[in-house]
């Protein structure tokens, strides 16, 4: 799959887009914005749509275009993009974006522009910084620079400093509807079926990173057995071969897990417009105890497959 940063394609996000737009037109463009919405929506495709709109016009959405091509390869001297390192000591990502990464944007967006007119920089995932971090931005947004603009996503606004969301215009990304869903979903996985893309349209929630996310984690298959499972009770041997087939994918504990709520949570939306609250207090004690068990096995380490077979236990109790 393609980076946002080389992504041609965007879905959807037509508001958002014409906003942008027409603060350029107008001469009256913010110099920092913040685009956010829920987690896989599209934000940091967005973000780097819109810089291709800003260092090229129209045509540097072209993939083929020389402007295109420098974004999307680090190449553009006016654009930095700014998001959680890979850690090579611990052979894992970053947990926060690191304060000398923010530090790096002040003397970048201070520089005359070289190509484009503009310095633009995508800061993607805003919630990641420490305190550090955010203070080390906050100069930026207090001394702006003439002729630069700074992209911030973010999958959780409320974390951020009221100090930083103030100084930047808010672009709010819905999830998408139906059809640029179904779009999306087939320009990003075209290897899966229709039934399979419509499957995860709908466990995705209107996101289509999200949707490729738990393709990629055999989400397909892991519903299939959260169906199962929560149609009917399950005998012991068929609970260990589920768990097995559960286990077998990177991630699949805590995808299945996700899914057996969320199948919970549906069966007591339908309880309720249907107005019978007898099995709801019940139903909403299981949805509960699959929670805490996932957790306590999550952070303690302990063992997966037992948790499954609890948890498929937990569904139908005798």
């Amino acid at each position: 799959m393609l980076s946002p940063r080389e992504n041609p394609a965007l879905f959807g996000h037509e508001a958002a887009e014409q906003a942008f737009l027409a603060a350029l037109g107008a001469g009256r463009l913010h110099h920092a914005w913040l685009l956010s919405g829920p987690e896989g929506v599209g934000k940091a495709t967005l973000a780097w749509h819109l810089v291709r709109r800003l260092m090229g016009g129209e045509r540097a959405l072209d993939p083929a275009s020389p402007v295109f091509r420098r974004i999307a390869t680090g190449a553009h001297a006016d654009v930095l993009g700014v998001e959680r390192e890979f850690d090579p000591k611990r052979k894992k990502m970053r947990t926060g974006i690191a304060v000398e990464q923010t530090r790096a944007i002040v003397p970048f967006m201070r520089l005359t522009p070289g190509e484009g007119g503009w310095r633009a920089v995508v800061l993607d995932g805003a919630e990641d910084m420490n305190a550090s971090s955010a203070n080390a931005l906050l100069k930026i947004l207090e001394e702006p620079s003439k002729q630069s603009i700074l992209f911030l996503t973010t999958d959780a606004p409320g974390r951020l400093l009221p100090t930083i969301r103030s100084r930047c215009r808010r672009l709010r990304l819905d999830a998408l509807p139906p059809e640029p869903m179904r779009a999306a979903l087939a320009h990003l996985l075209p290897d899966e079926d229709d039934a399979a893309r419509a499957r995860l349209a709908t466990m995705a929630a209107g996101a289509p990173g999200r949707a490729v996310a738990l393709a990629g984690e055999g989400a397909v298959a892991l519903a299939a057995i959260a169906d199962e499972a929560l149609a009917a009770p399950v005998r012991v041997p068929r609970m260990h071969a589920l768990a097995d087939a559960v286990l077998r994918g990177e991630g699949g504990f805590a995808t299945f897990m996700t899914l057996l709520q969320a199948g919970l949570a549906d069966r007591v939306r339908a309880a309720a417009r249907n107005q019978s609250p007898a099995p709801l207090a019940g139903q909403c004690e299981v949805w509960h105890a699959l929670g805490r068990l996932q957790g306590e096995t999550e952070r303690l380490n302990l063992d997966q497959k037992t948790a499954v077979i609890a948890g498929l236990e937990l569904l139908h109790p005798q």
